[in-house]
């Protein structure tokens, strides 16, 4: 019994190692944290739901499917932790929910009832439409404010402010677009972009080797692409938004 307490103590897994791990198979890691974090999963729902939320609530099944997704789909490299992606992540699957039921259930109303008390019913439907729109369109931009604060933060790293972005953002759509697809190229080059993560730098002539835009034009929208590279890499959901409606026109 004396020789235990001479044991070397196990070392403590971290959360990063623990996700790694889960990503990797382990089941009964899963259940462990997601078991763990259940107090984590029924708060950042209540915030959205602005009451109370039990485990009983199709509302938390919703945040703990989330909080589920967020860890398969973390990566450390994002540069964010476990907790402030898997927030997000929460709050935007609880929302959609919300509307979804909104939606389902002004088209299940029953047409007499409708008939019966067609004034109130509409207003009263109208109100809490316009209530509930209000009320998203406050946390998207909450979490929109959040998530440029977590990228300005970020750009410091790399010694770029968001003034730098205004000032050497293309300024034709096509050039912009351009830029964009250069910077996608760079995150699905994983020795491109390691470089840029490690070193703070774009390795032109590497990204000159693989795209078919000069090395004038990436050295001249440099600081640009590093942003919207940035951007790819990690979990910012609505400034990825933006770029996937560029590109996608």
């Amino acid at each position: 019994m004396l020789g235990l307490l001479f044991l070397p103590k196990k070392k403590k897994r971290s959360l990063e190692e623990t996700v790694l791990a889960i990503q990797n198979g382990d089941q009964v890691l899963q259940n462990e944290l997601i078991y763990q974090y259940k107090p984590f999963i029924a708060k950042t729902v209540s915030s959205v739901c602005k009451r109370y939320i039990s485990e009983t609530d199709d509302e938390f099944s919703i945040g703990l499917i989330a909080f589920n997704e967020a860890i398969q789909k973390y990566s450390s490299d994002k540069g964010s932790s476990l907790l402030s992606f898997a927030e997000v992540i929460i709050k935007r699957r609880v929302i959609d929910y919300i509307r979804q039921q909104i939606k389902h259930q002004n088209l299940s109303m029953d047409a007499n009832d409708f008939e019966e008390n067609e004034d109130e019913v509409s207003q009263s439907s109208l109100e809490a439409n316009m209530s509930l729109e209000e009320y998203h369109k406050q946390t998207d931009d909450e979490l929109r404010k959040q998530e440029i604060i977590r990228f300005s933060k970020l750009l410091t790293e790399f010694d770029l402010t968001f003034k730098d972005l205004v000032e050497n953002s293309p300024k034709h759509a096509d050039a912009r677009k351009n830029a964009m697809l250069v910077a996608r190229e760079i995150v699905s080059n994983e020795e491109i972009k390691q470089i840029l993560v490690e070193k703070k730098r774009l390795p032109i002539k590497q990204i000159e080797n693989s795209v078919s835009v000069s090395r004038k034009t990436i050295e001249r929208n440099r600081k640009y692409i590093i942003a919207i590279a940035l951007i790819l890499m990690n979990d910012y959901l609505y400034l990825q938004e933006y770029i996937k409606g560029v590109l996608e026109t």
